[in-house]
């Protein structure tokens, strides 16, 4: 089992690193063009498209429970079923940003407050980036997909590659044609499309068996969409939970002084890393969970998620301690900045509590993900976020920010204890809804064909 929770980890934990490097590139690229307001243009771009495609993260994980449990049960039409679902509305809601692409924008930068200057280069990334949404859209389904057949390395290469493309691009565009920003928005925009050619051609190689199961019309019925909405109206809820919670937490912040954004910021990577290791395991937990289920395993659910809270208790006590001896010293790598270092051992402690709080939500999160059990995933990250604004505003004071550290530790315990708590009740329904309905379609094939 250690080995099946490792091979689905380790590639999604490489895909996830990736991603603060790419936005390091860009930095670096426009950091060297001799124009200030070029940096922020590419942070305040950067923010809006990350707010942008966060609220349809629901392609990936919806997805990638469904995708599992065809997966576990043989079920090779509902597998290329999932797909084309995914696809489809990831066009859709592509399309339909292009179309509303303008009010968009009027209202990211009138919520957002930034110089006319940075604004201008702002709306320039952003009329070019925004070219690629039905690219990044339609990755996120291929992305959910690929976890789901248990394959977590197509999503790693294709990371790896999408991030070579881009910073390759944006290097020829701006220092090869004399573009600015634009050139580095193009070469983000290449990118997305050359990672969607990708799998479209990894797909197209290593899984042709399913092609006599590719049915668009019957896929996209009503009847059929309905349990991809049902299962995906409850991630996005969710994630909106998820971003109030996120946003409020930086803008608290900020209304105490631009020192506690800063030690904010800067605690907050320490999360931020923590996070890109939890989440490899909880995309571990998505495939297994959902593949279990699908095949009305309830042992080897059960002792996959035994293992899993075990790597999940493990690396807690590691980050704890790594932490521990040598986050402050991490800290003053990202800022030479002696007031903000200073004032940040007054929170710092915070930061070695993080990891205990926070693993059980990251690996729930999955398996629920799996079980396709996302009503109490959603019903716990809402009690959760109101939680944390209860206790903010039940408690803040003259320690504001101490308050809203503790707010936000507890939202994680939360959301894990009540998941836990869930669990066996979560995983009982589930096998006696799969015993039930376990009738499979006319699309099981053997594994020898896969």
């Amino acid at each position: 089992m250690n080995r099946k929770i490792l091979r689905l980890a380790l590639p999604s934990i490489v895909s996830n690193i990736t991603v603060p490097l790419l936005g390091l590139v860009d930095v670096t690229i426009v950091g060297h063009l001799g124009e200030t307001a070029y940096i922020g243009a590419i942070a305040v771009g950067g923010l809006l498209f990350t707010i942008l495609y966060w609220n349809f993260g629901f392609l990936r994980m919806g997805t990638s429970g469904l995708t599992s449990q065809a997966y576990g049960r043989k079920d090779a039409a509902g597998e290329m079923r999932v797909l084309i679902q995914a696809v489809s509305v990831g066009l859709v809601s592509a399309l339909s940003i292009l179309i509303l692409q303008y009010p968009v924008e009027r209202l990211a930068f009138y919520l957002l407050d930034t110089s006319p200057e940075v604004e201008q280069y702002a709306l320039t990334y952003f009329r070019v980036c925004v070219w690629g949404a039905p690219a990044v859209l339609t990755m996120y389904g291929f992305k959910g997909w690929f976890i789901g057949m248990q394959n977590s390395r197509f999503p790693m290469y294709i990371a790896i590659a999408v991030n070579i493309i881009n910073i390759l691009g944006s290097l020829c565009f701006v220092f090869g044609l004399g573009m600015k920003v634009e050139g580095v928005a193009l070469g983000t925009v290449v990118a997305e499309y050359s990672g969607l050619l990708m799998a479209l051609l990894l797909w197209k190689k290593h899984y042709k068996a399913l092609r006599p199961w590719i049915r668009i019309r019957g896929s996209l019925h009503w009847k059929a969409m309905r349990r991809f909405f049902a299962v995906n109206r409850d991630i996005f809820l969710r994630t909106v939970c998820l971003i109030a919670v996120t946003t409020f937490f930086t803008s608290s912040g900020a209304r105490q002084g631009n020192i506690i954004l800063a030690v904010n910021t800067l605690l907050m990577q320490l999360f931020t890393l923590f996070s890109y290791i939890m989440d490899g395991f909880a995309y571990a937990a998505e495939a297994l969970a959902g593949r279990y289920v699908g095949a009305c395993n309830l042992p080897k659910l059960r002792q996959a998620v035994r293992y899993l809270f075990g790597w999940g208790i493990g690396l807690s006590a590691c980050f704890t301690l790594l932490y521990g001896i040598g986050g402050k010293n991490f800290l003053s790598l990202l800022t030479n900045d002696a007031e903000v270092i200073r004032a940040s051992a007054d929170y710092f402690y915070w930061v070695l509590a993080i990891p205990f709080a926070g693993f059980a939500a990251f690996l729930w999160d999955g398996i629920l993900i799996g079980a396709t059990a996302t009503r109490q995933m959603l019903w716990a990250m809402a009690v959760a976020a109101m939680a944390f604004f209860f206790i903010y505003y039940g408690f803040s004071g003259r320690t504001d920010n101490h308050i809203l550290w503790l707010a936000f530790l507890v939202y994680l315990f939360l959301r894990g204890v009540m998941q836990t708590v869930w669990g066996q009740a979560i995983f009982t329904v589930k096998y006696l809804q799969t015993v039930k309905n376990k009738a499979f379609p006319e699309g099981k094939i053997s594994d020898q064909q896969m």
